[in-house]
């Protein structure tokens, strides 16, 4: 049974919570809001499939009950410097939608104009960046790897200035919730301590509830969150998803993936990749998303120490030894996880002596290589068939990777399985469909010019990435090995 848009009713607990990290705000007045992009299957999983024939809802030019917008106020470390205000510049939250299995998420506005943290900027969005979001969500949803979603994405009717002259667009997206690291580093900075112990209670509530049995729950809630992204850290890395801006700003508490903006695809492997063009220093590389996402961990429990450090106690380096306790945890934790993706991703089930090391070995031998990732897990599949004819792509592993396979191989007859078992489980978790960057440049332009086909292509290609499918080959092969050297992502604010 469908729900009618007079059934949908908004909640907003954020607003109620933690009024001093919200600003009461309205989307900007939108000449000719037009549905682009919808996503159904979203849609019906939250009960909102009656809002694809809603588009002011959907623009927020007509509220839903119960929905009072407000722009997010919170902090950030960007590229390592601290900026004490950032918050919604250009985004609302229009409250919280609960769904047929009782989970709560956020429903969200990003490009819905000038907020009182908009800093100078205009507001707005390009129809290129928010189709992005709405296409690298969905590639990363398909793998289950925890991620924000788009529900919908809007143009404006009006133009805006980026690389040039360009389509007007909003998109709106589902969170789990939007707390950030930047939101706690924002708390903790304010004269009322409640605030930050407001917040922590509702992160715990919405997120982590285990952690409110913890001796001290905000060091309860620290640990769940080392966990978490430390899982969501590893599964980026076994798919070679470079984030491009990893700030504490874009660090969730829930452990979801947010904001693509220079994010990409690593097709020829590189530790070193990086397609963000304002990272000049290769802070947010690829081989260094782990380091940072435990850097950016630190500043959390910096911003919770003043929940746990009495001042008249003197406990300071106690609450600091447990919180470095804590945080010491991220790397194992972060490397046993990307060691069970691994051993997925290569058709074992056990777990033996000397299988860091043979994980470790192809990495370096795809570096050695140029391999493309993605292919090379699907080639590899090919080669537990005994297959002499790749099924997957016209791809050959390289001197490297061809060295290395026989450890494999060996490794596997440890187990004793059938090949055709160890290869079909192996299709099932090595996606054979990335968003190429070519393509989604392609795609994208198209767009642009109000041709939605190749965006609708390549969208149908990654949310059903592991099975070939007759006319989506291009979407299997890599770039030209020229383009992704050169290829840079833009933030699109």
């Amino acid at each position: 049974m469908s729900t009618a848009v007079s059934d949908i009713e908004l909640t907003s607990t954020y607003r109620a919570t933690l009024p001093e990290l919200a600003v009461d705000w309205e989307a900007a007045e939108m000449p000719d809001p037009r549905l682009v992009a919808f996503n159904d299957t979203l849609a019906a999983d939250l009960g909102l499939a009656a809002l694809r024939d809603q588009v002011d809802v959907l623009a927020g030019q007509r509220l839903l009950p119960g929905s009072h917008p407000v722009a997010m106020a919170y902090a950030g470390h960007q590229f390592g410097s601290y900026n004490p205000q950032l918050g919604d510049g250009r985004a609302l939250l229009l409250g919280e939608v609960t769904g047929p299995d009782g989970q709560r998420v956020d429903l969200h506005l990003k490009g819905s104009g000038r907020t009182p943290f908009a800093r100078g900027g205009d507001g707005r969005a390009a129809l290129g960046s928010m189709l992005r979001e709405f296409l690298f969500a969905e590639a990363i949803h398909a793998p289950g790897i925890p991620t924000t979603r788009a529900l919908a994405v809007v143009t404006t009717g009006d133009r805006v200035h980026r690389a040039g002259d360009d389509v007007g667009a909003l998109l709106v997206r589902v969170a789990a919730s939007h707390l950030r690291v930047g939101t706690f580093e924002y708390a903790a900075r304010l004269p009322d301590r409640s605030v930050l112990q407001r917040l922590t209670d509702q992160a715990i509530e919405r997120h982590h509830p285990g952690a409110a049995d913890a001796d001290v729950p905000a060091f309860g809630l620290l640990d769940a969150v080392v966990g978490v992204q430390a899982e969501l850290i590893a599964q980026w890395m076994l798919v070679g998803f470079v984030h491009g801006v990893m700030n504490t700003d874009n660090t969730t508490i829930s452990g979801e993936t947010i904001d693509y903006g220079p994010c990409a695809f690593m097709n020829r492997f590189d530790p070193d990749t990086v397609f963000s063009s304002i990272d000049h220093g290769g802070r947010y590389r690829y081989a260094h998303q782990p380091s940072i996402a435990e850097w950016n961990l630190t500043r959390l429990a910096e911003s919770l120490l003043p929940l746990v450090v009495a001042p008249d106690q003197g406990n300071v380096d106690d609450a600091v030894a447990e919180a470095r306790s804590v945080l010491e945890t991220f790397m194992p934790r972060f490397r046993t996880a990307w060691e069970a993706g691994m051993r997925r991703k290569l058709g074992l089930l056990d777990e033996h002596d000397g299988d860091a090391e043979l994980f470790d070995e192809l990495v370096a031998a795809m570096r050695d290589d140029r391999a493309d990732l993605t292919l090379t897990f699907r080639m590899l599949a090919d080669e537990a068939r005994r297959s002499t004819q790749l099924v997957s792509a016209p791809l050959d592993h390289g001197e490297a990777v061809g060295a290395w396979v026989d450890g494999w191989t060996a490794r596997l007859e440890r187990e004793g399985r059938d090949a055709d078992a160890v290869a079909a489980a192996m299709d099932a978790v090595n996606p054979i469909y990335v968003p190429r960057n070519h393509l989604v440049e392609e795609a994208l332009s198209a767009a642009a010019s109000g041709d939605m086909e190749p965006f609708g292509t390549m969208l149908d290609a990654v949310t059903d990435p592991f099975t070939a499918r007759p006319g989506l080959e291009r979407h299997a092969r890599p770039a030209p090995d020229d383009f992704d050297r050169t290829y840079q992502t833009f933030c699109g604010t």
